[in-house]
This record gives C-alpha cells, sequence and structure tokens, in this order.
C-alpha cells in the first residue's frame, strides 16, 4: 500500500474547512472495525464515518433503526483506536437525540468513550445542533435522504426534486451553519441542487448520490467493495473489480473522488 498520503498530524475540522477553501475534494469512507479503519487511514482517506450503516451491512437488519447508542459507541471506539490521521465522525442513532438532553447524554459517551470528533445527526434539528455545539460537541448535519425517516417518507427516494422540496433544503442547510454545525451530508438529492447548496455554505459538504460538485463524497465501504448484503445503491460504484486487492480498491477511489472522476453522472440524480 502506498504510504500516507501526507503527514501524520491527525485532521481536524478545521483541516477539512481549509480543504474546502483550497477546492481540494475531501473523501471519505465507512468503517466499522479497528482493521478497515487502519487500512482506510493508510490509504489516505481524509475521513472516516462509523455510520448506523451498521445496522444493516454488520448486524443484518433491514434498516438502521435497530442501532443502539451502545452499538456506535462500540463500533466508534474500535475504529479510533486504530486510525492515526484520519477525522473520526459517528452516527447518532434513531431516537437518541429527540431533545437538546437527550442528544447531549448520548453524545458526550459517543466522544468520551468512543473517540469521535464530531457526531452526525439527520434532519434540520436546529435546537438540538447549536445546544450541542453550546457545550463543545461538533457537529455535522444530514439532509436530503434520511435513512433514520425511512418509514415516514415511504422508503430510500430521492429528494428534493420539487421546487418548493429543494427551497427548503437549501433553506435548512443554511439554518444548520447558522446553527454552529461544521459539515454537511447530503444524500440523494439532484446534482444540481446539491451544487447550489455546496457553494451556499462556507462549511464542507460531503456528498453521497448528490453529484460531483460537493466538496467530498462519501460511500458505504461493503457497497464500494461489492460486499454488501442486497443491491448495491445505483449512486455508488465497485472499486474492487478493478483492482487486485481492497487496499488498492480504496486507493482508486480516493484517486477517483480528488480527480472528480466520481460521481460520474450515472452515479447521480
Amino acid at each position: 500500500m502506498t504510504p500516507y498520503a501526507d503527514s501524520l498530524k491527525m485532521l481536524s475540522i478545521s483541516h477539512l474547512a481549509a480543504m474546502k477553501q483550497a477546492g481540494e475534494k475531501i473523501s471519505c469512507l465507512t468503517a466499522y472495525d479497528a482493521s478497515f479503519s487502519a487500512l482506510i487511514d493508510q490509504a489516505g482517506i481524509e475521513v472516516i464515518l462509523v455510520g448506523d450503516s451498521l445496522g444493516m451491512v454488520i448486524q443484518g437488519h433491514n434498516s438502521t433503526l435497530p442501532v443502539s447508542i451502545t452499538d456506535m459507541i462500540y463500533h466508534t471506539r474500535c475504529v479510533a483506536a486504530a486510525r492515526r490521521r484520519a477525522f473520526v465522525l459517528a452516527d447518532m442513532p434513531f431516537a437518541s437525540y429527540a431533545t437538546p438532553q437527550q442528544a447531549l447524554d448520548n453524545a458526550a459517551p459517543l466522544m468520551q468513550a468512543g473517540g469521535a470528533q464530531m457526531v452526525k445527526l439527520e434532519g434540520a434539528k436546529i435546537e438540538v445542533i447549536s445546544f450541542l455545539v453550546e457545550q463543545g460537541i461538533p457537529v455535522c448535519g444530514h439532509l436530503g435522504l434520511l435513512p433514520q425517516s425511512v418509514n415516514c417518507i415511504g422508503g430510500y427516494k430521492v429528494q428534493g426534486r420539487e421546487p418548493l422540496q429543494a427551497e427548503k433544503l437549501l433553506k435548512d442547510a443554511l439554518a444548520i451553519e447558522q446553527a454552529g454545525a461544521g459539515l454537511l451530508i447530503l444524500e440523494c438529492i439532484p446534482a444540481a441542487l446539491a451544487a447550489q447548496i455546496s457553494q451556499a455554505l462556507t462549511i464542507p459538504v460531503i456528498g453521497i448520490g448528490a453529484g460531483a460538485d460537493c466538496d467530498g463524497q462519501v460511500l458505504v465501504l461493503y457497497d464500494m467493495l461489492n460486499i454488501s448484503v442486497g443491491n448495491r445503491p445505483r449512486f455508488s460504484k465497485n472499486f474492487l473489480s478493478s483492482a487486485d486487492s481492497i487496499e488498492q480498491a480504496v486507493l482508486n477511489y480516493r484517486q477517483a473522488v480528488k480527480s472528480v472522476e466520481f460521481p460520474a453522472a450515472e452515479h447521480s440524480y
């Protein structure tokens, strides 16, 4: 494997913000254990997301809803212990941040015991985001397709195609930034809308199924290695098919993100 792409200094949200300002794309992959964490880290991936997607790819559920905060702390701790450079972002699981105080009660151990550098929560939870930031907890927002709300929206569908819906997503994104979030993930929204949001915000915007004009890209590791249970999402790509090892597949993914070769039109909406 190629050595670390940059210095071994542990990355912070300030580094990611500087990358946006410099026009350098941010690469992100999910990981749930120490071995994959170390491999991804050594390939130079800037952000490791410990996603509640572990409920599907690790635990075998048909959604992310059964994942608990205990699960998230455990898997985040495994990931954080093995990486030396990458920024560690961890999901707040379903029903763990209904109120500001509940969010704090769950986010604090995710950082203290789990080792996360930032927590991610779905939706425009402005009061919750603001409260967490006031308590010194960095927050990443998540708009577009919200897997934890899949039962409310009737399935895994592209969001923001209608003008009113698109306008609301832009407004929510601006409000999330104003509340103090340091990062935003956009999932399954039209590429043109994602580009508009990325340009409107000063914080980095990372896309998944949101086109090539976001400040960075994230994929579920098991999807890009084509080893997930079930079908691989349209917005993902099998990077292992053209590589001779998992390590090379991850390196190829990073390079494809950096050179804006991924995502291509067929991975976008």
